[in-house]
């Protein structure tokens, strides 16, 4: 089987689903949207930075940007005016297709591949909506792409049904996506699934990293006190790293001996700003982009996972969260409620309610049985629903059915 994954090549959620890809036996050729690092394995690579990926967004992918630090100053920019910046990709983005799907073109004629998939609506699946029609063309809905980005513009909305109508399949991480994209153009008789976690969780290693646990640590991460770490980093329109922040001096009123862990906000103008206001600096520790290995480490030594959103699908980093016994704290949306039961499982908040999400951390650290019966809830579940063998399974019965 031969498939062409149009998909950012930095992310480590397109790095994960091309292993997953890579370990079933598929060949394949990434075509990335913003400038990446090798990877190992794949047939052949090429870069179509489409809507100004050369320069936006901000290093991501456990320094795979590594190899392109002449862009550092305009990312410095983009990461200071990230909300006008994605605004202008709305407007000004679309405009830049037509020139790169005559690209995508040329490549899909050279590689002659069995399918292509491009793992997100805008850009990637707008660009290879271009595609000639007797090309299979799948695509996979990340967490905001119909709640938020479609409704940047009029061109994001009438290019995203343009897509639905469009494509062969579709995938997405939370059921609710599947169901707004039918009301948006997807027809009901086409394939769809789910799949979580960017082709599943790898239970044995965290079992491993558990293992190694003891080690001595030399981090910056405080020793002795409870941890709540916020790992999603920064996203315009999505995550609400504002609430989250001003929950912190809510929670250090009454439980001042806890240590507030934000991987991917070192060097972020708005993320050290804040800081400084709230005047929390010695309670919060501002970490770079982690390889995944060590993200998973802080979920395994922290008590809370924090992930305040009000546009997202389902996080990895929930899910990763859930199965390294770290308890959740997200926010109230229909998609992250098909993996968390309030009081059960985790707490969820109203995304723009910091008393909230303070009251909803206060809780989970003062009340040990209620980590004890989440923690053995949330395995069970990702041993259900989210088990990498189990979710690379299906990931192949998906495809095998548009080879017959």
């Amino acid at each position: 089987m031969r498939i062409m994954l149009v998909a950012d090549g930095r992310s480590p959620i397109t790095r994960r689903y091309l292993k997953v890809l890579l370990d079933l036996g598929v060949q394949v050729t990434l075509v990335s949207s913003f400038p990446c690092a090798p990877v190992e394995g794949v047939e052949g690579m090429y870069t179509l930075p489409v809507a100004f990926g050369r320069f936006a967004g901000t290093q991501s992918g456990a320094g795979l940007d590594q190899p392109y630090k002449a862009n550092q100053g305009a990312r410095r920019a983009v990461a200071r005016f990230r909300k006008a910046f994605l605004s202008l990709r709305y407007w000004l983005g679309p405009l830049t297709l037509p020139f790169y799907s005559a690209h995508l073109r040329r490549i899909y004629r050279e590689v002659q591949p069995d399918v292509v998939h491009a793992l997100r609506i805008p850009f990637e699946g707008m660009m290879a909506s271009g595609l000639p029609e007797n090309a299979t063309l799948l695509v996979s809905i990340w967490g905001n792409d119909l709640t938020l980005h479609a409704q940047g513009s009029i061109w994001m909305n009438l290019l995203t049904r343009r897509v639905l109508r469009r494509v062969n399949g579709l995938t997405a991480d939370a059921y609710r996506d599947i169901r707004l994209a039918r009301t948006m153009g997807f027809r009901s008789s086409f394939p769809s699934a789910v799949f979580p976690g960017a082709g599943g969780i790898d239970l044995q290693a965290f079992e491993h990293l558990k293992r190694a646990g003891s080690e001595p640590r030399s981090d910056p991460i405080p020793a002795g006190v409870p941890l709540v770490i916020n790992p999603r980093g920064f996203r315009p329109g999505s995550v609400r790293n504002d609430v989250f922040f001003e929950a912190i001096p809510l929670v250090l009123q009454r439980y001042p001996k806890v240590a507030f862990i934000c991987p991917a906000m070192a060097g972020q103008p708005e993320a050290e700003e804040t800081v400084r206001r709230l005047g929390i600096q010695r309670q919060v520790v501002l970490l770079p982009y982690l390889p995944q290995e060590n993200l998973w480490e802080l979920f395994l030594r922290a008590t809370v996972m924090v992930s305040i959103s009000q546009h997202d699908g389902t996080p990895n980093s929930l899910l990763e969260a859930m199965v390294a016994g770290c308890f959740p704290v997200a926010g109230d949306i229909e998609s992250i409620r098909e993996w968390i039961t309030p009081g059960v499982n985790g707490l969820l908040v109203q995304p723009n309610r910091a008393d909230q999400a303070a009251d909803a951390i206060l809780m989970a650290l003062e009340n040990a049985d209620l980590r004890l019966r989440a923690r053995e809830a949330n395995r069970k579940i990702i041993e259900e629903r989210a088990e990498v063998g189990k979710v690379k399974q299906q990931i192949l019965s998906f495809y095998q059915q548009f080879m017959e």
